[in-house]
């Protein structure tokens, strides 16, 4: 774990103003990367620092006016392509910005199906936890998201996660 990417991150989201339910952004990166180490040990030891640093990234390009050169200022391209790979497209919709290409896009990128399922670990607990509208979006398209996102290659390597995701929506 970084301390200069997570400031960069915090930094990133504090100058656009960007919140999460009006909190500060750094609760859901905080959320994310906390994910991330209670699934640590699915991720090769060589990759953990990646990964971590990637969690606390993760929404940098998609949310902020940061671009993949930015992110390689401050990490390594393993890094910051992980990032974009879990950048949504443009779209007006959901559906739209996580469409089949994005979702291809993450499967190709080492470890990217980790950063996002991490991501999404912590949007289903935060809005489990707030009773927020956001639980039944995430319940509504978890099928999708998991059959999306993970390949049969994957299914057992992150079934612990998926389940905990199946766990938070019901």
């Amino acid at each position: 774990m970084d301390s200069k990417i997570i400031a960069f991150a915090i930094e990133a989201h504090q100058i656009v103003n960007h919140l999460y339910d009006n909190k500060p952004y750094s609760v859901h990166l905080a959320l994310t990367a906390s994910f991330a180490q209670k699934y640590i040990h699915l991720v090769p030891e060589s990759y953990h620092s990646v990964v971590i640093d990637a969690c606390w990234l993760h929404d940098t390009i998609e949310d902020t006016r940061m671009t993949y050169n930015d992110i390689l200022k401050v990490a390594n391209p393993t890094v910051a392509d992980i990032v974009y790979a879990v950048t949504n497209e443009k779209g007006k919709t959901r559906k739209d910005r996580a469409n089949e290409k994005y979702y291809e896009g993450i499967k190709n990128c080492d470890f990217a199906s980790f950063v996002k399922l991490c991501d999404r670990l912590a949007n289903a607990k935060y809005a489990a936890d707030t009773d927020s509208r956001m639980k039944q979006v995430y319940r509504t398209e978890n099928e999708h998201f998991i059959n999306s996102l993970i390949d049969n290659n994957n299914k057992f390597t992150y079934s612990k996660m998926i389940a905990e995701l199946n766990a938070i929506l019901n």
